[in-house]
């Protein structure tokens, strides 16, 4: 990671930690860099979620763009993962995405993908942070050669059209429930399940710049639960922000979340022959559960840093076809590049309906273990972290586990945290082996 994008792109407080001026420079770099690349004028795509702050580093990341010779072509609001696609089928020379995904609204972020519809290479990364701290300096277009803006919104109804074309099944008499969370994918979502034939009930669709993840969405699932209870619906989704996540909830109010997701459609693709190298990839933070679940079904895994960046990595790298997070970031990379959630909740409907079950049942044996997770304020994350008597705590713990449950401690990669979590077969069990552990850390003066 670099000094200003992460994992995830640029983010924090609009015009405090990313401003209108960051917003410009990007766009000035990117500008000049492809042209320079190419020999010709840069063609880069831009979407945006419904923050308030979007429309800002929209017209701002286009000036900077223009300025430099290249042409800005304005998907307006959309979808992560439709920028992804768009910018990968329509040849752009690379996508930018503003959006700072489930963050609140006053946050946002600028995500760089290359022109292959992937996160922008670390190169070209610290190349545009060298220019935002003014270590090179770049030219200015003139005359014919300063760019223009197009509207694209064809993109984004190109995208929907893709959407559509995912679906082997009818909806007709599906009852759905769709949380858009005020954010990117309240108009896609509807428009793709009402194509597909589905009685559609959609909630937190009316966006007004600040209501954008607000107690709503995939990370406020328990909404839509109560939604699918008392309208009596088939299933619901809930997206984030970007649209880059779904998180289901079942017929019967129950959460279904990425890692139930990646053993329902792990299982699918495996009894179907489709399920390449017979591996699923999660992260570190996947739940025991999941893995015991795989372990019955046959079906191996591998485990990556926490982040879809690394899921998608480990995907290409093994020719993997299903990969994603607890959080819902789920990648099939067959048809997507990055997470996409309206896709995921697109590919549930195709197992329920082929197998002719409730997401209930599919999702059952699939059974999370009790998990506790505890953040320590440390003065010295690796210091703490390879302390030799944290360590051998951490291994005591390990070891009386045994195959009944797992402790994993992890660096945060956003705060001076020490991350300390156990999963075991009860509640009573997971808090007192991490309070043990943090016992260790603080009695070795680690604590900050």
């Amino acid at each position: 990671m670099g000094k200003y994008f992460g994992t995830d792109g640029f983010r924090g407080e609009a015009n405090r930690d990313l401003t209108f001026e960051h917003a410009v420079k990007i766009g000035r770099f990117l500008g000049w860099y492809y042209g320079e690349c190419q020999g010709k004028k840069a063609k880069i795509v831009i979407g945006k979620d419904t923050r308030r702050s979007s429309y800002m580093f929209e017209y701002a990341l286009c000036t900077g763009l223009m300025a430099s010779g290249a042409d800005a072509y304005i998907m307006h609001v959309t979808t992560t993962p439709s920028v992804a696609y768009i910018t990968r089928v329509d040849d752009f020379d690379c996508g930018i995405m503003i959006s700072a995904s489930h963050n609140p609204y006053y946050d946002n972020g600028i995500k760089l993908l290359s022109s292959n519809g992937e996160k922008m290479d670390e190169e070209t990364i610290l190349q545009v942070e060298r220019y935002l701290d003014g270590e090179c300096e770049i030219p200015i277009a003139q005359r014919h050669d300063i760019g223009r803006t197009v509207d694209y919104v064809a993109g984004r109804n190109r995208y929907i059209g893709y959407l559509i074309s995912m679906s082997k099944y009818s909806f007709k008499d599906k009852r759905i429930g769709l949380d858009v969370a005020n954010g990117a994918a309240w108009q896609i979502a509807r428009g793709v399940f009402d194509a597909l034939g589905a009685k559609t009930y959609v909630m937190n669709d009316e966006p007004d710049g600040y209501n954008i993840n607000t107690d709503c969405g995939s990370t406020h699932i328990e909404h839509l639960q109560r939604f699918v209870v008392e309208k009596g619906l088939d299933i619901g989704f809930a997206f984030d922000g970007d649209a880059d996540r779904c998180i289901c909830v079942d017929e019967k109010g129950n959460v279904v979340t990425g890692d139930h997701i990646l053993y329902v459609y792990g299982v699918y693709m495996k009894e179907r022959g489709k399920l390449l190298n017979n591996k699923v990839v999660t992260t570190v933070m996947s739940n025991f559960g999941l893995y015991k679940a795989l372990d019955r079904a046959g079906i191996g895994y591998e485990k990556t840093k926490v982040g879809d960046k690394y899921v998608y990595e480990c995907m290409v790298e093994n020719g993997h076809r299903i990969g994603g997070e607890q959080s819902g970031h789920i990648i099939f990379s067959k048809y997507a590049t990055t997470g996409d959630g309206i896709l995921t909740s697109l590919k549930l409907m195709e197992v329920m309906l082929a197998k002719e079950k409730p997401m209930s049942e599919l999702a059952a044996p699939c059974v999370f273990y009790p998990q506790v997770l505890k953040n320590v304020k440390v003065k010295s994350k690796p210091e703490a972290r390879n302390d030799p008597d944290v360590q051998a705590a951490v291994q005591k713990v390990a070891d009386e586990l045994g195959d009944t449950g797992r402790i994993l401690v992890r660096e945060s990669g956003t705060e001076p945290v020490l991350r300390v979590m156990v999963e075991a077969d009860s509640q009573d069990v997971c808090e007192r082996y991490v309070d043990g552990v943090i016992d260790v850390i603080r009695a070795k003066g680690h604590l900050a």
